[in-house]
């Protein structure tokens, strides 16, 4: 149904089907993902550190800081927005 799915390659286009061959053997949704522990728990502390920044840089705006102050938050939000930027999930193969 729909538009035709868009894959990088070949490669791509056999993990896609791999994986949704796999869903519907194991009686799953097609939405269903699943994470290992570690890589929830990595996430969860990412948007940990992000949650925490936020709101060290809202208690900072309430305070009257200095532009050096700001330019610390400030680049400390880009880093914690950056390493959640940088984190994708990579399909595998069941094994």
């Amino acid at each position: 149904m729909g538009r035709p799915r868009l894959y990088c390659g070949q490669a791509c286009r056999q993990r896609a089907y791999e994986q949704r061959s796999a869903t519907a053997k194991a009686g799953l949704p097609g939405d269903v993902v699943l994470v290992s522990r570690n890589e929830l728990d990595g996430l969860q502390d990412r948007l940990y550190q992000l949650r925490c920044a936020l709101e060290d840089a809202q208690t900072l705006l309430t305070e009257k800081p200095t532009k050096a102050e700001l330019e610390r938050q400030v680049a400390e939000l880009v880093r914690s927005a950056g390493r959640l930027d940088r984190l994708w999930v990579n399909e595998r193969s069941a094994g």
